[in-house]
């Protein structure tokens, strides 16, 4: 192969390679945007799958298996984060989860804003027809999360990302290109414990609600359990997006990319 061809190739390559960054990245985005403003939803998980209530009791406290709607796409974001951990590294992921915090912050402003803004009286009149009384309160509600919550969602967000990009690169040190699944599920069960117990800490321990510490230790015990099952079950379409981008990229450009990566010069590639 000529020097010219080897030229066109790499730069073919480079675009491939920058073309899959903004693409994990919008989709890393955008789910956790969308997880973020779903999760004001609370949906029972037993009556979802057609099943009796499963009643837990754990340190005092009991309950049904009741989540945020938010869970339903955080799983999409382990792998979207394992996924550009493995291509891009570090760097890489730290970018994203920095956008998705600005990003998250600024779509809540963007909200508040809408929300302060004084309805339309036949927007009203309409909706009330349509058997939704106050539309302007309804809208307050599902956009207008408390602060508090807002607040405990970033910054355990952001912890956990930080956390969970640490022990993958810890593990992939000590077991190679091994064992991808152990790499990508044993992050998560270190990150999500951080995770899952800081958003409720924020927003219900330290929050206007002052759940009491048994309370907080049982609801995140619960949390952590299902975001566990969760990351384990997807652990195929880890393989599987692990798969398309192999092919999408060709071998060689994908083994120089996870070389890169686990070296810790991965990052974003440029254009």
């Amino acid at each position: 192969m000529n020097q010219a061809s080897r030229f066109a190739i790499g730069h073919l390559a480079s675009h491939r390679s920058a073309r899959l960054f903004l693409a994990l990245a919008g989709f890393f985005i955008t789910d956790a945007l969308l997880a973020e403003f779903v999760g004001v939803k609370i949906f029972s998980l037993e009556r979802t799958l057609g099943i009796d209530d499963v009643h837990w009791s754990l340190l005092g406290a009991s309950g049904t298996l009741s989540f945020t709607a938010g869970v339903i796409y955080w799983p999409l974001v382990f792998v979207l984060t394992d996924i550009i951990n493995e291509y891009f590294g570090l760097r890489g992921v730290r970018l994203v989860s920095w956008l998705a915090v600005a990003f998250i912050s600024w779509a809540f402003l963007c909200a508040y804003i809408a929300i302060s803004l004084a309805p339309a009286p036949f927007w009203v009149d309409s909706n009330a027809a349509l058997g939704v009384p106050d539309i302007q309160k309804a809208f307050a509600l599902i956009f207008g999360q408390g602060m508090w919550t807002i607040v405990g969602s970033i910054v355990a967000f952001l912890v956990g990302q930080l956390i969970d990009v640490t022990v993958f690169q810890k593990i992939r040190a000590l077991t190679g290109e091994r064992w991808m699944w152990l790499r990508a599920t044993g992050s998560t069960a270190v990150s999500q414990l951080f995770d899952s117990f800081i958003v409720l800490y924020i927003a219900f321990v330290l929050g206007p609600q002052h759940w009491p510490v048994s309370q907080f230790l049982a609801v995140g015990t619960v949390n952590y359990l299902y975001k566990m099952l969760a990351a384990v079950l997807t652990i195929p379409l880890l393989y599987l997006v692990h798969a398309g981008v192999r092919r999408y990229l060709g071998a060689e450009e994908t083994e120089r990319l996870r070389r890169e990566a686990a070296a810790g010069d991965g990052g974003p590639v440029t254009v």
